[in-house]
């Protein structure tokens, strides 16, 4: 009898397993619920183990998904977060994006698959346009933001750039008067709906968490604040710090031989901010190609938990993910206050990223305040072209040397 048992357990295992339903390799349509119901769509592409957030021009790879079961597990490890999905058949999942580490409530999602478009399979036409610069304003923020938008027909793409980074890659569709955007590059999603009559736009912006009103002017000659001039040293005093390798444990100071007679790039920054991956994306094939020109890059992070073996799990996936080169120093907890009290020669620090230029004789060059990463298009190359400039200045008889790396 027990035999018998067993063989029909072994029996019901085989059946189970050979039932398993694989999701459909190939392009997928998402939407999001966040606020009051509101559903922010989002498309990826599933291939072999790897999966595919598409945003205007970026396809962000997702290394890693599995299945077990009846559930796909799609984790995004560079923003310890993770999409967890019950597969309904090869063709529908339905399941929750979670932020680990976070208060962000989970959020709840379906998707479809082979679906490529994003707001509307068949949109109308559009009787206005986003396309070009505008003035904008978020909640109840006094601070300017630019909105930058390219229009097709009623294809829209674009991003806001504010003074401590940009919103990265939106992307949606004209239809009638109405606009709508989204975005979800495995942080957080975000909606953004609104009306344009003549040179205004009303919108709402939503998340998880709430909606804010968009108020916005359109003007070509929108800008902000110069980047280089919102965050400064001290008067009097000499930027200096000493903080532990992340990895090794080993304190590191710009008085280390390794720096003395370089110049040396210092970048603030966070394992969970997506305008700092945005810059690592640059900054570390940059490394690579410019290390022998006696430039160095030391990276200051500041993290969610001031604990040194979260920080260590958090800025491997960081490393691993853009093959870093140059250091990265545990500096604590991700708090502007908490920054302001370990490096007390910074007034006005208010971004991560920050990126501060130091001379071969230890001195602060120029400190530039958030980032304008590849959504941003123009503003981009032009804060890649400084960039060079600054760093060919700073070597002197190396000028114009500089390589983007890329």
């Amino acid at each position: 009898m027990k035999t018998i048992r067993l063989i029909i357990l072994s029996v019901f295992s085989v059946t189970l397993a050979s039932a398993q339903v694989t999701p459909k390799q190939g392009p997928w349509r998402g939407t999001f619920k966040l606020f009051n119901g509101a559903e922010a769509p989002f498309n990826f592409e599933l291939k072999d183990k790897n999966a595919y957030l598409i945003n205007g021009k970026e396809r962000f790879e997702i290394k890693g998904v599995y299945q077990k079961n009846d559930s796909l597990f799609i984790p995004i490890d560079i923003f310890d977060a993770v999409i967890k999905a019950k597969v309904e058949s090869a063709g529908k999942l339905s399941g929750i994006f979670r932020r680990l580490n976070s208060t962000i409530p989970d959020i709840s999602f379906t998707a479809e698959q082979g679906k490529t478009y994003r707001f509307f399979e068949n949109p109308g036409a559009a009787s206005v346009s986003l396309h070009g610069n505008w003035d904008v304003v978020i909640g109840t923020s006094p601070n300017k933001l630019v909105g930058v938008f390219t229009q097709t027909g009623n294809k829209l793409s674009g991003t806001f750039l504010s003074k401590t980074g940009d919103y990265r890659f939106l992307e949606g569709s004209v239809q009638g008067d109405e606009f709508f955007l989204s975005a979800f590059s495995g942080s957080s999603p975000s909606l953004i709906k609104g009306k344009i009559s003549g040179d205004e736009l009303t919108a709402e912006y939503i998340t998880i968490r709430g909606s804010q009103p968009v108020k916005g002017t359109r003007n070509e000659k929108a800008a902000l604040p110069d980047a280089y001039s919102l965050t400064k040293i001290k008067e009097g005093t000499t930027f200096d710090f000493t903080f532990p390798d992340a990895f090794t444990g080993k304190p590191v100071s710009l008085k280390d031989t390794r720096y003395k007679g370089k110049v040396v790039v210092v970048t603030i920054l966070g394992s969970w901010c997506p305008n700092c991956i945005d810059e690592a994306t640059f900054l570390s094939p940059w490394y690579k190609a410019n290390k022998d020109r006696g430039v160095e890059i030391i990276g200051l992070s500041f993290e969610r938990k001031n604990d040194a073996a979260f920080a260590k799990t958090r800025l491997e996936a960081l490393k691993t993910r853009f093959g870093i080169d140059y250091p990265l120093l545990f500096a604590g907890l991700s708090d502007n206050n908490y920054v302001k009290s370990v490096l007390p020669s910074l007034t006005d620090f208010i971004s991560f990223p920050t990126t501060i230029f130091i001379d071969k004789n230890g001195n602060v060059s120029k400190i530039h305040t958030g980032y304008s990463g590849p959504a941003t298009g123009k503003y981009y190359e032009a804060f890649v072209k400084e960039f060079n400039h600054d760093i060919d200045t700073l070597l002197g008889s190396d000028a114009g040397k500089g390589q983007t790396g890329k």
